[in-house]
């Protein structure tokens, strides 16, 4: 009898929690195993190893960045107002993907480091593709920076402050199409 979805995501969502809040090392098979509430042998059917459990995660966030650089492409605002606006953190799917990912790049784990040099690229591709691409670099450092700084704000950052944020980069996006 085949094991339900359901297991299987609990595990991938406790790794993705434990990169988040512990790092890579202590993020181990017995410590996943016991945040999503299953046997290591439950967790060892659904993934054999932890190369397993970070190729998983990475497909997660690939999808969900490529839902995101689809969406930047669509967007009424143009790409580069969508990314720097989407720049904030919130604790979205996607943005925890990025953050569990980033503990994988901070121990130089290389498949991670290639991921997101290919999201950088799309996002990149459509930001250039609004502001033109001597300009595109610029916007997806400004976007970076909005959300690295919300990352490591000790407490949550007013919602007034970062709305002035949001809207003074957008106003020099703005200046950059002028």
């Amino acid at each position: 009898m085949a094991r339900k979805p359901v297991a299987r995501e609990a595990v991938l969502d406790a790794f993705e929690s434990l990169l988040i809040e512990v790092g890579e090392r202590a993020a181990t098979l017995d410590a996943v195993a016991k945040r999503a509430g299953v046997s290591k042998g439950g967790l060892l059917y659904h993934f054999p190893n932890k190369e397993a459990l970070i190729e998983v995660l990475l497909d997660r966030l690939d999808d969900l960045a490529t839902a995101d650089a689809d969406a930047m492409a669509a967007a009424d605002e143009g790409a580069a107002a969508y990314f720097i606006k989407s720049s904030v953190w919130a604790d979205t799917p996607l943005d925890r993907a990025i953050v569990a990912a980033t503990r994988l790049a901070e121990v130089a784990h290389e498949e991670t480091r290639q991921r997101f040099a290919a999201i950088q690229q799309r996002w990149l591709q459509e930001i250039a593709a609004d502001v033109g691409q001597a300009m595109a670099k610029p916007v997806l450092y400004m976007g970076d920076g909005l959300y690295f700084n919300a990352m490591l704000s000790v407490g949550p950052v007013p919602a007034n402050e970062t709305a002035a944020d949001v809207a003074g980069l957008l106003a020099a996006v703005d200046r950059l199409r002028g």
